[in-house]
């Protein structure tokens, strides 16, 4: 009984994540200092005897007979340091945790393999939300016997103190809750074979479309309540829907959100780029930590409402976050770093926050000062804690009227009034970098690269694509068998370390086709091809089209888990899906349409069952390309480079891009080449429109 009590009570604490500043002198010295994650490194010098994660410590707790203690976290989670600075730099702490546990620190960014079986273990042990830190207590051999996120000093002791005295008294209890808990786990994701008799529909795209609809925040943006994560999968399958359907409700849903965020103090008004997600309803308060993987995403996402709206405001959220990439996110050799913390000096959002006095202060002049606080909502009183978070609720017009500017003098004053409070902000102490560089993640900044370059037809776009993608083919992925690719997860410090997941594979092979697309250089679709067929060996399930997301040469952990659901980052099998599609439509190669029209078919009962096709996002943008067929859209001749750039300034979501100067090597392309002439072929199902030599005429025939 006082089991189910504690863990009833514990429950209630479960909340989110940071890490702890880097000390002048070290007292103490533990088995991370080894490691490359920032994250670990972070820990390196906490008093606990914190070890990485790996057999080592397995066969430590194993031959000490002693329960795992296995933290996860990241190097941006305001409330990993917290807790760091709570409990595990405490002596106290740090005693009961050395004598009783294996204490194990995992980066949950280069590990996701570890933390979902953990975060698993979490939602099924009991009631409330699960976040980071993940604190988990196992047996010896890594099985899972309870876990929950942050808690206070105290109630961690409290904790701690129970958990080594059930072991040493009840250990049966622990190890049949273990059983319980790995049998849930193993259940959870079982791969399934596709049903039969299932065939898709196209109604069954603008259905779900109005479920979102239902679920949308008609008045603020985003999903309805808080907190508010950006989720770009949703507004992509949106727009994807409104475009295929004529659906004018769902690119109302996608204007209105991203105007809300762009707006929002989410986004940073004056060094580009956008937070993790909004701690309440309005997009005003952040989580300040920003992500690679989040910026990535919604420059695409914003490219392609570019494309679609051709709102001058959307353009300008590209070429911000851009260059917010371009100067604080990106190494050396091409490619992108992980993330920036939420905190500085201490404190969470120090480094973005303004006060009214500050704003007068640095501009000075009375009229410009009083324009960009009204046009930014600065208060004296302030709209978070006492200072302001930077978000666009002014109205142009009002404003306008009220200090006697054209719309002109307007944007010349806020802009120079943006670019002062910039060059002061520089001056303060910097959120912390986490400078390893994640293959999924880089693989997500190529294409937001491409797809910004294909809406802004901005050279430099096209430039920084190709060059983070080298980066990948020469840093991160090795020659395999037979002409397969195997991919490392991992770079820092020049090495690229721990074996890829199949997200790593699934956004790699998305990002290589984005590459050929924009260059037609088939050498992206040999290196797609190679990563897909080692995928598939390695990763793909038996009796079932699905994936796994761990490679059967990898040291097994409890289980290896098939992962469906889309999230902040789509699913590694949703994102695996389409890149099959897409690769085996350029290479007319039916096995791997096939397997992802299967894999669309395991997850469809799933998505017509439930009541948040949200969490299928990315698999409706799947079967919207299975039920209104892709078009193939070749384009050979001389002038191939100038066409094609017209072409993709389209919003044209259902057409992949394929040609060159010659023929090239790809079956559609054979006997297209006329004479020094341009022609555009627009093709579906291998069957061939009249070529045209104008963009418009083949844009025409896509949409007619």
């Amino acid at each position: 009984m006082r089991y189910s009590l504690l863990i009833a009570s514990l429950l209630s604490f479960l909340l989110g994540c940071k890490s702890s500043d880097s000390q002048a002198t070290y007292q103490y010295t533990n088995a991370l200092i080894d490691e490359s994650s920032p994250y670990l490194l972070q820990h390196a010098h906490n008093p606990v005897n914190w070890h990485p994660w790996g057999e080592a410590a397995l066969e430590k707790a194993k031959k000490e007979d002693k329960l795992l203690l296995i933290s996860v976290g990241y190097a941006a989670c305001h409330w990993c340091h917290v807790m760091e600075h709570e409990s595990f730099e405490d002596t106290t702490v740090a005693r009961i945790m050395n004598e009783n546990f294996v204490a194990i620190k995992v980066d949950r960014e280069e590990r996701p393999d570890v933390d979902n079986i953990y975060m698993t273990a979490c939602q099924l042990a009991g009631e409330g939300s699960c976040g980071w830190p993940l604190n988990a207590f196992a047996l010896p051999n890594g099985q899972p016997v309870w876990a929950g996120t942050y808690f206070p000093k105290e109630q961690w002791l409290e904790i701690l103190n129970y958990f080594a005295d059930l072991y040493q008294k009840d250990r049966a209890k622990l190890e049949e809750y273990g059983t319980l808990l790995a049998d849930g786990i193993q259940s959870m994701e079982a791969p399934a074979p596709p049903p039969s008799g299932l065939e898709l529909s196209t109604e069954l795209v603008p259905q779900t479309a109005a479920q979102i609809h239902r679920q949308a925040d008609r008045r603020l943006g985003g999903m309805k309540g808080a907190p508010k994560f950006p989720l770009p999968s949703i507004y992509q399958f949106l727009l994807q829907e409104a475009y295929l359907v004529g659906d004018t409700v769902s690119l109302e849903v996608v204007e209105e959100s991203l105007d809300a965020m762009a707006a929002g103090g989410i986004y940073d008004h004056l060094g580009g780029g956008f937070a993790r997600y909004s701690t309440d309803t309005r997009w005003l308060v952040p989580h300040f930590e920003k992500m690679l993987y989040d910026n990535a995403q919604l420059v695409s996402l914003y490219s392609n409402a570019f494309k679609q709206t051709g709102k001058a405001r959307y353009r300008a959220v590209v070429e911000e976050s851009l260059a917010f990439i371009k100067r604080e996110m990106t190494a050396p050799n091409g490619g992108f770093y992980s993330s920036l913390d939420a905190d500085s000096e201490g404190e969470e959002g120090r480094f973005y926050v303004w006060t009214a006095a500050a704003i007068d202060s640095l501009l000075g002049d009375e009229q410009q000062a009083a324009v960009f606080k009204a046009y930014y909502g600065v208060s004296k009183r302030g709209n978070w804690e006492g200072v302001n978070v930077l978000n666009r609720s002014g109205s142009s017009e009002d404003i306008r009227s009220k200090y006697g500017l054209s719309k002109a003098d307007l944007n010349k004053l806020l802009g120079e009034a943006r670019q002062t409070l910039f060059r002061a902000r520089a001056q303060r102490e910097r959120p912390g970098l986490d400078d390893k560089q994640l293959t999924s993640w880089n693989a997500l900044m190529v294409t937001a690269y491409a797809d910004a370059y294909q809406a802004l037809r901005e050279p430099d776009y096209k430039k920084a694509a190709l060059k983070a993608g080298r980066f990948l083919q020469q840093s991160l992925m090795q020659s395999a068998a037979d002409g397969q690719y195997q991919l490392m997860r991992s770079y820092k410090n020049e090495e690229a370390y721990i074996n890829g997941f199949l997200d790593d594979y699934a956004f790699t092979i998305q990002a290589f086709l984005k590459l050929y697309s924009i260059t037609f250089d088939e050498a992206w679709l040999e290196r797609a091809q190679g990563l897909a067929d080692y995928a598939i060996e390695h990763f793909g399930a038996q009796d079932s089209p699905m994936f796994y997301y761990t490679s059967a040469k990898d040291d097994p952990l409890i289980a290896r888990q098939v992962k469906i659901e889309d999230n902040v980052i789509p699913s590694a099998n949703s994102a695996m899906a389409r890149s099959l599609l897409h690769l085996g439509t350029y290479l007319y190669d039916t096995s791997y349409v096939a397997r992802a029209r299967r894999m669309m078919l395991v997850v469809t009962p799933d998505i017509q069952d439930t009541e948040a096709p949200t969490y299928f996002a990315n698999w409706l943008r799947l079967y919207g390309e299975l039920a209104y067929p892709l078009y193939e859209v070749a384009v050979v001749g001389p002038a191939c480079e100038r066409k094609r750039a017209e072409l993709q300034a389209s919003y044209l979501p259902n057409a992949l891009f394929l040609g060159g100067e010659e023929e090239g090597n790809l079956e559609l392309l054979q006997d297209k080449l006329q004479g020094g002439e341009t022609f555009i072929y627009v093709c579906q199902n291998k069957v061939c429109q009249l070529p045209v030599q104008e963009a418009k005429l083949a844009v025409q025939q896509i949409k007619k």
